[in-house]
Parts: structure tokens; sequence; C-alpha cells
């Protein structure tokens, strides 16, 4: 019966302990990042030579189409003390900038700790249209109930 209860355990321990050895890693955009963005040189490296060195960008700039950005993101679970929530551990930005001739004019790279010191418009946009849109619905609205009881 020791024997027995003595060999549960071990192996309960040993299950246990052996659970998770190796931390699961989620990685979304373009792996080695940091790495990829020291080969690409200003004034030097064009369009295609991005494209060989780093891939098609995850996304353009929305009002100049010479503006790439390249994007690393990793998240992991935490550990024991997180309470297995998952956390990021790298996100990565990279910018590339090209000038007429597709000859890259301007790069930054952002990481995690430097994702903090960015600052961002606290103002504002109202939408107009869809006020607009809101007060035309209602007297429609209103329009309709009142032709309904004319009948």
């Amino acid at each position: 019966m020791k024997k027995n209860l003595i060999l549960f355990i071990i192996l309960s321990i040993f299950c246990l302990t052996g659970c998770q050895r190796q931390e699961v890693i989620k990685t979304h955009g373009i792996s080695y990042l940091e790495k990829r963005e020291k080969l690409v040189s200003i004034n030097i490296t064009n369009k295609n030579d991005a494209i060989k060195i780093l891939g098609h960008p995850s996304t353009t700039g929305m009002t100049n189409n010479n503006t790439w950005i390249y994007i690393e993101r990793t998240r992991t679970r935490g550990k024991f003390l997180k309470l297995g929530r998952n956390y990021l551990k790298k996100n990565n930005v990279l910018v590339l900038e090209f000038n007429n001739y597709g000859v890259v004019s301007n790069k930054e790279f952002y990481d995690k700790t430097h994702m903090k010191n960015v600052k961002f418009a606290k103002a504002v946009t109202s939408n107009d249209l869809r006020k607009e849109n809101f007060i035309y619905g209602f007297l429609s609205s209103i329009r309709q109930k009142m032709e309904t009881r004319k009948k």
C-alpha cells in the first residue's frame, strides 16, 4: 500500500512539474523584426530590397503609399504569479518611408519601451453625418406615423 502511494506521489509530481516545459509563444506579423531592420539602410535600400528582406508590409500609409509599416507582436502565457494570463512579450513596429524614386528616406523602429513615449492627440472629432442621419431618421418616423393616422 505504501509503495503504491509513494509511486502515485512521484508520478503526480513528475506530471505536474513537466506539464509545460516550453513557453507557448504566439507571434503575429514578421518574426525577428529587430534583426531584419538592421539590414535596411537609409538612401541605399529600395522597395524591392525591402520586400526581399522583410516581405510585404503589414500595412501602408493611409494617405501615402510610400510609407510601409511592419509589425511584430509576440504574446505568451504568464507564469504562476500572473495566473496564466497572456502578456505582451514583444511589440515591435518598423516604419519605412520611401522617396519618389523608391529608395528608403527614413526609417523608424519602435519597440515595447518606446511605445509608451508615443503621444496621441486627445482631441475628439465629432461626427456630423451621424447626427444628420439620426435627425433624418427620427423625423421620417414621425412623418410615417402622421401619415398612417390620416388614413
